[in-house]
């Protein structure tokens, strides 16, 4: 057995218990091979990482970004949802080409990997750039091309749907198995419902899994209501958009019967805060939706509309502002946003991750307690919600290859990375206008 052994450190257990404990892995494999304490003794380590004074966690899992997004990071702020899409991310991503969304992937998995994040979900546009990208920086993902037909004819909107099933059937199990896919409608309100309803008839045939934004604003709902007399996922899963492998983005606007809907089928809401915030799309009910049984994730969203794809920032942010929309301190405790970022975000996108245990997928971050503010550690499991940086992380581990060691990314040249990335989005902006 080839053997990886992340020694020295404290493992954030399933149960969110803290204890020392050795962490071994079988790169073979690519899974926990044992945990336990001075478990490595046991083994001869063809390599070890020191997570001395660290605690070894999970990979967060980004379970709803746009990474190509960050290449119009602080593009255009401060505007509502739907005139920042249509004045400037719309016309923006008309001018983005091919190697541009390869560009602004790599950065934004070298940003992911550097905060400790090991697997998401990316709806957007030329996915083979992705999946090449993934497969390079040694991650996990479930990809899928984002279909939009409104303003556009019957031809070009059929096209568009077409492709995301077609790439969805071409890429699935892709970079070794570490890419999954899905059919990405964009939303409920910009397709039309004859190609949702054809769409998702063909998916299921093929089994695909589904990924849309749902009951993000007002302006998502309100549509619906009226066209349809009945809320948005009622309307949903009247065409076959609700079972337990697909999962919706945002959730903002959702009614308790919605909620009960949503537990009822088994789809995972994939909560976005600070997208949420920053948009002032509104406050989700996330303790109503976990007090149901709905299982939640937490997304990023793109970093255009974040700004960054730092998962230790989102998770926070889910924690205290799911008190805020509760009226209670106690609401989406640090215990529910740890796990919701971890193993809720893992399980709501049907990829493997979220826990450490024996047999479990080696997807783990080691996160360095020495700073000035993560001192002193009462309770580690709320510094993990309230405190911790993304630039705390030390070591990341994914399908047991080391991504970064000692903070340094080895799959992919940051620097390179870095430098291209800015080149494109400056040509990116000035072909925009």
């Amino acid at each position: 057995m080839n053997t990886l052994c992340i020694i020295g450190g404290r493992v954030l257990r399933p149960d969110c218990r803290v204890e020392p404990a050795d962490v071994v892995v079988d790169r073979d494999s690519g899974n926990v091979a044992d945990v336990g304490e001075n478990a490595a003794a046991d083994y001869d380590a063809d390599e070890t990482l020191d997570a001395e004074g660290c605690v070894v966690m999970p990979g967060l899992v980004n379970a709803h970004t746009h990474v190509a997004m960050t290449l119009l990071r602080g593009y255009a702020d401060d505007k509502p949802l739907g005139s920042w899409l249509r004045e400037d991310i719309w016309p923006a991503e008309a001018a983005l080409e091919a190697d541009d969304v390869r560009a602004g992937t790599e950065l934004g998995i070298v940003e992911m990997i550097r905060s400790g994040t090991t697997a998401f979900a990316d709806m957007y546009f030329e996915v083979p750039k992705v999946v090449a990208a993934v497969e390079e920086s040694g991650v996990r993902a479930r990809l899928g091309h984002g279909v939009v037909t409104v303003a556009k004819d019957d031809e070009d909107a059929a096209a568009d749907v077409e492709e995301s099933l077609s790439v969805a059937r071409e890429f699935d199990g892709a970079a070794d198995g570490r890419v999954r896919t899905a059919f990405m409608p964009h939303s409920l309100t910009t397709v039309g419902e004859d190609f949702l309803r054809e769409a998702t008839a063909t998916a299921r045939e093929d089994g695909i899994p589904l990924h849309f934004h749902a009951n993000e604003t007002t302006d998502e709902v309100s549509p619906i209501v009226d066209d349809y007399e009945k809320r948005p996922l009622s309307y949903a899963d009247d065409l076959g958009m609700l079972t337990e492998d697909d999962f919706v983005a945002h959730g903002v606007h959702v009614d308790t019967e919605e909620i009960e809907l949503l537990a009822a089928r088994g789809t995972s809401v994939v909560h976005c805060p600070a997208s949420n915030m920053k948009l002032a799309s509104g406050i989700a009910p996330v303790q109503e939706m976990l007090d149901a049984g709905v299982n939640v994730g937490i997304g990023t969203d793109g970093a255009a509309s974040n700004n960054d794809l730092d998962v230790f920032d989102e998770l926070r942010d889910a924690a205290m502002l799911g008190k805020l929309g509760a009226d209670d301190a106690s609401a989406v405790p640090a215990e529910a946003a740890v796990t919701a970022a971890t193993a809720g975000s893992a399980d709501a996108i049907g990829l493997p991750g979220g826990r450490i245990k024996t047999g479990a997928p080696a997807d783990i971050a080691v996160v360095d307690f020495d700073a000035a503010h993560l001192a002193p550690a009462h309770d580690v499991v709320s510094h993990l919600a309230y405190a911790v940086r993304g630039s705390d992380v030390r070591h990341t581990v994914c399908d047991g290859q080391v991504l970064m060691e000692d903070g340094a990314v080895l799959t992919l040249d940051e620097k390179r990375v870095v430098e291209e990335a800015r080149e494109r989005a400056d040509a990116l902006a000035e072909r925009a206008g």
